[in-house]
């Protein structure tokens, strides 16, 4: 007797063909074995007052349903100047999506909307970019040329993104390698968006025409670990100017993945840098599994160039797809489809815990606008339709031995894009990896999104003359250029301050502020790493951020200490109430902990009392509990009066 196919046990036989390797157990080798690739393009949002080519502000935001006004667009595609379309256009038209605009009088003009042409060039935004440019080692273009790059989601309302490139050809200093930049753009942010369900996609309009620079590296890193690191670097560097924005979608990357013999992936908006090593890592392997399941069809069709899929409409009441999530008495068409030779293919490892199935129903969501969920297959691990409707189904299809099958559901004016987006994706199968755009998640999976956009996009802008760039611009950004990051991170190892502080510090900018408390107050940097890194980073993610509390206010605390000759380990107790309270002076906060200014020879005229006293109670022959117990009599006391470390050294417990 036939044995019955075990999807389950087909997943991890795959899983473990292609050699998956967790992230974490993964080495060097295995990144090697399977030839890991990336790259990235990390945007950052400028810190100016207005946007790019606009006299709106910039880093006003709005709520979902804050607008004065909607707006209705249909995206078309247009032909590039050598006559062709880009595949990304052609997509998103395929889409046929309702884009709505949500605007806001405030943060939006006609610019904004496609009305009028763009105001000249915002110079502001132009000297940050050049400055940074120079920062990253680029070589800043003689004359700057904007650019339109076409956008058919509907994220901008005109169909593309004006941008220009500032620098060429730069690099960046890693702990162990240094990484080679393309380039350095240029550009206006996109808009936000709200919701995106079925043909209609909502956008607000705040952070339309922001500007934005996009740092590209080659494909330089060799592993995930790699990628992480010059990410933050990028980011970092970025930070040190003090002219760029912070918070949440400020600074965003896409992260560019492949392996030997694959493509080049887009993993779109990965908004945290910690999401990147499992991001990347699955990306490699999710690839190389594709490649493994390119060679599995091609050994069984011959004639792949000839294969197509079957299908049928069936009636909803003949399946009980209220089981799968369809209302029972829903007006969707129903459709089933043989896929010939598939079996195996659609519970084929491709990510952890996801299957080459999950491909169709991604597509059928972003393409066929059908929302999830949206098919079953069969050879899902729990399946709710069930082996006879299984055994029904293969034969209305007429399936053969080794063929597999899908059932989906959608709107009529839906199936035949449906039914192509199934056929497309399993042709591709046959032939390569798809170049595409995913979205990422925490766990470390991506989603499909859209196709990769072409180089076919990019056209001049000819509404935007070109600008010079004069010598003196570039003489004047020289000027007001930060440390180098790298130099930055040698400055720390050499106050000895914790490496694992390192990335709030630079993330923040902070590190200047520890060079000005050392220069100027004679305090060292390593303690006020620890208040900063530590105590300020607590307090941070205990209690919500208030606008009149800055990092200078750090700066002002340990100078008052300094001036009135108070020891500084009471900065610790006072920023616990500065954080919360910023415009409170410094002598109230010291009321409110109950300081009181006393000699240190009165604090360590207690030390031989409580000796003895702990001597007649003690219960434990460590002496370092007594000097523990000692302390914590002795501690508020002596905090800002004398240093805890000279008063540990003045106790002594002898047996």
């Amino acid at each position: 007797m036939k044995q019955q196919f075990d999807p389950r046990r087909n997943y991890a036989e795959t899983q473990q063909k292609i050699g998956y390797v967790p992230r974490k157990k993964a080495t060097q080798s295995d990144y090697d074995r399977i030839g890991f690739m990336s790259g990235l393009e990390v945007h950052q949002q400028l810190k100016t007052k207005e946007k790019l080519f606009c006299h709106c502000p910039a880093g006003i935001f709005q709520k979902e349903d804050e607008f004065d006004a909607e707006l209705i667009r249909h995206m078309r595609p247009t032909l590039s100047e050598l006559g062709e379309y880009d595949g990304t256009a052609l997509m998103e038209f395929k889409t046929r999506k309702n884009i709505i605009y949500r605007i806001k009088n405030e943060t939006a003009c006609t610019y904004d909307v496609d009305d009028t042409p763009p105001f000249p060039l915002n110079r502001e935004a132009l000297m940050q970019a050049i400055e940074i440019s120079l920062l990253s080692k680029l070589k800043v273009v003689g004359e700057v040329h904007i650019t339109r790059k076409q956008y058919l989601d509907g994220s901008i309302p005109t169909g593309f993104q004006r941008t220009a490139i500032i620098g060429i050809e730069g690099e960046i200093q890693l702990k162990n390698k240094k990484v080679r930049l393309i380039q350095l753009s240029l550009e206006e942010d996109s808009c936000r968006e709200v919701s995106d369900i079925g043909h209609v996609r909502i956008y607000r309009t705040d952070r339309l025409g922001m500007p934005l620079i996009e740092t590209v590296t080659y494909p330089d890193f060799k592993n995930p670990s790699e990628v992480k690191e010059g990410a933050d670097y990028i980011r970092f560097l970025n930070r040190s100017t003090g002219k760029v924005r912070s918070g949440i979608g400020s600074t965003r990357a896409d992260v560019n993945v492949s392996c030997k013999g694959g493509t080049r992936v887009e993993i779109k908006g990965v908004a945290h840098n910690s999401w990147m090593p499992d991001l990347t890592h699955n990306e490699a392997y999710r690839q190389w599994a594709l490649l493994a399941i390119r060679e599995i069809l091609v050994k069984r069709v011959k004639d792949s160039a000839n294969w197509k899929i079957s299908s049928k409409e069936v009636k909803t009441k003949d399946f009980k797809l209220e089981n799968l999530g369809v209302p029972k008495n829903t007006t969707l068409k129903v459709y089933l489809v043989n896929l010939p030779q598939f079996q195996g293919i659609l519970s084929h490892f491709t990510q952890p815990g996801k299957v080459f199935a999950d491909d169709f129903s991604d597509r059928l969501k972003v393409i066929a606008c059908i929302e999830k969920p949206n098919m079953a297959h069969s050879e899902m691990f729990e399946d709710a339709v069930g082996e006879k409707a299984w055994a029904k189904i293969r034969s209305l299809l007429g399936s053969k031995e080794g063929d597999a099958q899908l059932i989906f559901w959608g709107d009529e004016e839906d199936i035949k894009t449906a039914l192509e987006t199934i056929e497309e994706r399993c042709k591709l199968a046959f032939t390569c990896v798809p170049n595409e755009t995913r979205k990422s998640f925490e766990d470390g999976t991506t989603i499909f999104e859209r196709v990769l956009p072409g180089a076919d996009r990019m056209y001049p802008d000819t509404d935007s003359a070109p600008i010079p760039l004069e010598d003196s611009d570039i003489d004047e950004a020289m000027k007001r250029l930060p440390k180098l990051v790298s130099e930055r991170i040698s400055q720390l190892n050499a106050w000895n301050v914790p490496e694992e502080t390192h990335t709030f510090l630079l993330k923040n900018n902070l590190v200047p502020l520890l060079e000005k408390v050392q220069n100027d107050l004679n305090v060292p940097a390593r303690f006020t790493s620890g208040l900063l890194a530590y105590s300020l980073k607590h307090l941070q993610g205990q209690y919500p951020a208030l606008p009149d509390f800055t990092f200078h206010k750090v700066y002002e605390l340990l100078k008052f200490l300094v001036d009135r000759g108070i020891d500084i380990a009471i900065a610790k107790r006072m920023l616990f109430h500065l954080y919360q309270h910023p415009k409170m002076d410094f002598e109230s906060i010291l009321l409110t902990l109950n300081f009181k200014e006393i000699e240190g020879k009165e604090i360590l005229a207690k030390v031989p009392f409580l000796v003895k006293k702990y001597k007649e109670i003690r219960t434990s022959r460590n002496d370092s509990a007594g000097l523990r117990w000692v302390m914590g009599n002795l501690s508020k006391l002596a905090t800002g009066n004398i240093s805890l470390s000279k008063l540990s050294q003045e106790i002594i417990i002898n047996p």
